[in-house]
């Protein structure tokens, strides 16, 4: 397995895509409301991108067809905004990719759609926490199995699954390089971690069983029992000290 280290520069330059990538995402969450279809989120990222001076990193990616991921309810990921329509209630995973200057950037974040069950706010907030636990993990000297476990732990220690058929990963000039990086693993195990290494880490999470299934347009996953999922995520860099999230405002 060979991982990308990165250059101060070309960190710098990741840290302005990740940086529109966080303004158009902060921008869609305040947008969420119920009644709007959900292309309309993909036309404001569509827009702000332009403005930022930025391209798309998914559309046109293995042929996905929006600029923007919009998965509802018990939609894991890669979810093609359209026609649906928002209901009080729902929650809605936001997943967005940019390009600048030839470096990726790539987000996720989970809302409610209005007023919403102490169920699914509690998912959300437990994927976020993951999250955070995940990034805290990312240290000079730990293995990348470190940062599995730690997500994998915070999550089932609280009742909740991981998704294990899809992962993060290593980001760069691809926005998929080396390494997959699971969201379930054990400590201690991998290759260590240096300084330079960049990675989107992003925990998907279920309230009911891991296990998923692909919708007839071969690109929405669902929850296989059809439990409410959320996803969060942010690109990182490992420092010297704590790791850098270079996705956020």
């Amino acid at each position: 397995m060979s991982i990308v280290v990165k250059s101060d520069q070309e960190i710098a330059t990741m840290r302005q895509a990740g940086r529109i990538v966080a303004t158009i995402l902060e921008t869609l969450k305040l947008q969420v409301r119920p009644g709007m279809k959900t292309e309309e989120l993909d036309v404001i990222a569509a827009s702000e991108l332009a403005r930022l001076g930025a391209r798309p990193s998914f559309k046109g990616y293995r042929g996905f067809p929006a600029t923007l991921c919009v998965s509802v309810n018990d939609e894991i990921v890669h979810g093609i905004p359209g026609k649906r329509v928002l209901y009080e209630g729902d929650i809605v995973s936001l997943d967005f990719g940019a390009i600048f200057a030839g470096f990726h950037g790539d987000a996720a974040l989970t809302v409610g759609v209005g007023s919403i069950s102490p169920e699914a706010k509690q998912l959300i907030e437990t994927t976020e926490g993951a999250l955070k636990a995940g990034i805290a993990a990312a240290r000079p000297g730990t293995r990348l199995g470190d940062i599995s476990a730690t997500i994998q732990h915070y999550a089932e220690s609280r009742g909740y699954s991981v998704v294990r058929e899809y992962t993060g990963h290593g980001i760069g000039r691809e926005m998929h390089e080396e390494p997959q990086i699971p969201n379930f693993g054990l400590a201690g195990q991998g290759p260590l971690l240096k300084k330079g290494m960049t990675f989107a880490l992003e925990p998907m999470v279920n309230i009911g069983d891991w296990h998923t299934r692909v919708g007839d347009n071969h690109w929405v996953v669902f929850t296989s029992d059809g439990s409410l999922s959320a996803h969060f995520e942010h690109t990182i860099a490992v420092t010297d000290a704590a790791p850098e999230i270079l996705t956020a405002l």
